[in-house]
């Protein structure tokens, strides 16, 4: 079976490592799709999309995660044509694993099995909050897998 795994990774925290490392057991190949991929250079969204896919790459490698493949999908800010947006994007997967009340209902809405998955210190392997944290100087550096860590001090000539 294939999951269809969706987020901003913006950035890649350890909180998506540890849910795609447990699913990475559960299914023959997880579909990572980095969300909102045509934003960075914002508060909200300050990676690109290829820089994301190497904060991911580079995570799932250290660890051991093969059985995977990316994908991106750009906003369209029309949540009733979205599922069919991601689906004209890539449709080969059986099940959506996401926690977003948004994603749960559109996807179900159109017939899907969406799965939640456990919350792994959500205060704090938070995107909002490690970009909080980054921008105000505080210690982040510990939420975010160490590969991530250099790809995010190069970035920002840390």
């Amino acid at each position: 079976m294939k999951a269809l795994f969706i987020g901003r990774f913006q950035p890649f925290h350890n909180g998506h490592l540890k849910v795609i490392q447990k699913i990475s057991k559960e299914y023959d190949e997880i579909i990572i799709g980095i969300g909102s991929s045509q934003y960075s250079d914002t508060i909200d969204n300050p990676f690109t999309a290829k820089q994301r896919e190497e904060m991911i790459n580079q995570a799932l490698k250290k660890v051991g995660v093969k059985n995977y493949k990316i994908i991106l999908i750009p906003d369209i800010h029309n949540p009733t044509k979205w599922v069919d947006h991601v689906l004209k994007i890539y449709k080969d997967f059986d099940v959506v694993i996401s926690n977003s009340d948004l994603t749960y209902h559109l996807f179900t809405d159109k017939g899907f099995k969406v799965i939640q998955t456990p919350f792994y210190d959500k205060d704090i392997y938070s995107g909002k909050e490690i970009r909080k944290r980054i921008r105000n100087n505080q210690q982040w550096d510990n939420l975010v897998p160490d590969e991530v860590l250099k790809i995010i001090k190069k970035i920002r000539n840390l």
